[in-house]
């Protein structure tokens, strides 16, 4: 598949998702909830360092079509960290969804500039993909943890992995190995590569496909897939379950947030263009790029991810939720295919070695960004001796400065069964845990 341009481009349906939301859990009109977003775009703000990195990143891309370059570069080259940044054509798009919803979007100016867009550089869209597109309300899927319920997206989604993953680590004795020990990680490790390769070859839209959700997750099952886990040595290849495609696409340029109001309901949410600003399109006066979800499809015949139309390719991002005796904790660490191995580790880091909600987060970690061979990254933070034992096993490992973007973004929230609500966000980026001020703040 292609990784930019028309071709990567699937109907973007986050705007129909925020309608859908707030017409369903909402309490407040369009008007009101955007209105912050208008305002920065209209005013401008000023670049955080992370940002800036990331941005000056994709410059090259960025300049590459005239519409991305007008909106994305200052004087061709990419805002600096510090330098306030303004967006009036994001704003005036955003002001046509506070005022007409999904319509705002789907019909009228925005969607006559992407379909613009489309026929100028050899797409298909038509304006009924914009019109016909629905969002889905969908079941999440789940597992038991020591005890803790797991919560992810099932399918089209990579949140199988996640729950495979746990269910392959709770064959073995995690606590006892202790936290950070090279026993637990190779263990973490080796069931990444078993959990992944599974989803890699079963997971598609299940619309089109019948993805074997039950078996996957069958506890059964895992105990059997876990005998191939080697304590003394590191698997290079593993090959898919036998229960009755593989994209190599790399990406992530996703934003995260989790929130917890004043009666404990809690908000998991993610959304994402994919990697560096994505597609590298921007319609005309929209403000906006157009993602590039679709590189994530295959097109390897009769596969469950195959290329297809209306049809939804594999997706990294993953919102989740965790709960036990009272205590619920809404999480989601973005980062393109880090995020289903990096949830493992923070429900690793609560259920088997007692963390804090912050602790979980800032602990260090793997990510095996590949889908074969014994190649992985892990943080500077885990410790020299760890490391050593691990490449002892088998294991490739590329050490990573501490707080880098490698393993991704994380943040959290959490409700005990007093009441008392907790906040938690990583230092690897500039988010932060934010509680809602008293009223007399803002009084004055």
């Amino acid at each position: 598949m292609p990784h930019r341009g028309i071709y990567s481009v699937t109907v973007p349906g986050v705007v129909a998702g925020w309608d859908a939301l707030r017409s369903r859990l909402g309490s407040l009109p369009f008007s009101e909830i955007l209105a912050p977003a208008i305002h920065y775009a209209e005013n401008g703000f000023p670049l955080s360092e992370v940002i800036a990195r990331g941005w000056a990143r994709s410059q090259e891309m960025l300049a590459s079509h005239a519409n991305s370059k007008e909106t994305y570069l200052i004087d061709g080259r990419p805002p600096r960290a510090g330098e306030v940044f303004r967006n009036p054509d994001l704003a005036a798009s955003l002001r046509r969804i506070a005022e007409r919803g999904r319509d705002g979007y789907y019909k009228g100016k925005t969607a006559e500039a992407i379909l613009a867009l489309s026929a100028e550089t050899g797409g298909v869209f038509t304006a009924s993909d914009l019109e016909e597109f629905e969002p889905e309300w969908a079941a999440p899927i789940e597992t038991s943890y020591r005890g803790w319920k797991v919560y992810e997206i099932g399918p089209n989604t990579q949140g199988i992995a996640a729950l495979m993953m746990l269910n392959l680590m709770e064959r073995f004795p995690m606590s006892e190995y202790g936290f950070h020990s090279a026993d637990a990680l190779h263990v973490m490790i080796e069931a990444k590569k078993l959990a992944y390769a599974d989803m890699l070859h079963y997971v598609g839209d299940p619309r089109f496909s019948s993805v074997p959700v039950r078996e996957m997750l069958d506890k059964t099952h895992a105990t059997e897939r876990a005998k191939l886990i080697d304590q003394a040595k590191a698997h290079c290849s593993v090959t898919p379950s036998e229960l009755r495609s593989i994209t190599d696409a790399e990406g992530g340029d996703t934003i995260y947030m989790s929130v917890i109001d004043k009666d404990g309901n809690i908000v998991s949410l993610i959304q994402s263009n994919y990697s560096g600003f994505g597609s590298g399109l921007v319609p005309k006066g929209a403000g906006f790029m157009l993602h590039n979800r679709g590189a994530l499809f295959t097109m390897e015949p009769d596969r469950p991810n195959t290329l297809g139309p209306r049809k939804r390719p594999l997706h990294t991002i993953i919102p989740a939720f965790m709960e036990k005796d009272g205590v619920r904790i809404g999480f989601g660490i973005m980062g393109g295919w880090n995020q289903a191995q990096a949830h493992a580790q923070f429900v690793a880091n609560i259920a088997d070695f007692g963390l804090t909600l912050q602790e979980a987060l800032e602990a260090g970690r793997f990510t095996k960004g590949s889908f074969d061979g014994c190649d992985l990254n892990m943080e500077a933070l885990v410790p020299e001796s760890v490391r050593a034992e691990l490449a002892k096993r088998g294991h490739v490992i590329e050490v990573a400065a501490p707080r880098s973007g490698t393993f991704g973004f994380g943040q959290a929230v959490m409700s005990n069964p007093e009441g008392v609500h907790f906040g938690a966000s990583e230092p690897r980026h500039d988010g932060a845990a934010i509680p809602e001020a008293p009223p007399v703040f803002r009084e004055r």
